[in-house]
């Protein structure tokens, strides 16, 4: 995550508009309309989260002034939306960042990690935190939680087990030394990297959030 946040106030109606899609309220933090105008905006989640939440206790008088005139006149609030996104270049992402430098961070996270899979690192994080609360042994195909994932993720159970075996070879503690060939043991390695040395109340924490992504 960038030091410094693009937020400009327009992104206010931005954000109205998904806090009043029903159900009316406040979004979780990595639901995929939360992560979709992130990567719009180029704005971690998190950010977001915490600008919705102004929104929720209407923490400001312009905060009050958009509700008062937007939040019952959904209309309104699309025609604006709409006028905003023309306005700003959204259908040219090129031409609206030229001279904006820009530090991808989080935004590689909810991309493939190849052009052949639609795993994410995202996913990839989920994988490792289910490869924790398993032994080697049910690391398998017929294992319920293996299947459950496989479901959530959208893709077929034996590429779940490939990518905890790569995690088994990368796991320190089992000391496994066989050589595997895959185009998953790079992003694996960095996801394990990133978090595989993190307490496991933690990432359970994470991957709970993340989960909403696949909801």
């Amino acid at each position: 995550m960038t030091k410094t946040s693009n937020w400009s106030d327009d992104y206010w109606l931005l954000l109205l508009q998904l806090y009043l899609r029903k159900p009316v309220g406040m979004k979780p933090l990595y639901s995929r309309s939360m992560v979709d105008l992130a990567l719009e905006l180029h704005i971690h989640p998190r950010v977001l989260f915490n600008k919705m939440c102004q929104i929720a206790t209407l923490e400001t008088p312009r905060l009050e002034r958009i509700w008062q005139q937007y939040a019952e006149n959904p209309r309104r609030l699309s025609r604006a939306v709409s006028l905003l996104r023309e306005m700003k270049g959204y259908g040219n992402a090129d031409e609206f960042y030229e001279g904006v430098e820009m530090n991808e961070s989080f935004e590689k996270d909810f991309r493939p990690v190849s052009p052949d899979t639609t795993l994410t690192p995202a996913a990839l994080t989920l994988v490792l935190d289910l490869y924790f609360r398993l032994t080697p042994q049910t690391m398998v195909a017929q294992t319920p939680e293996i299947q459950e994932m496989s479901r959530l993720l959208k893709v077929n159970t034996g590429l779940v087990v490939e990518v905890m075996e790569i995690y088994q070879r990368l796991d320190p503690y089992l000391n496994r030394s066989d050589v595997v060939f895959s185009e998953l043991l790079g992003p694996c390695s960095e996801v394990w990297q990133r978090y595989g040395n993190w307490d496991l109340e933690r990432l359970a924490n994470f991957a709970k959030e993340l989960k909403e992504y696949y909801a």
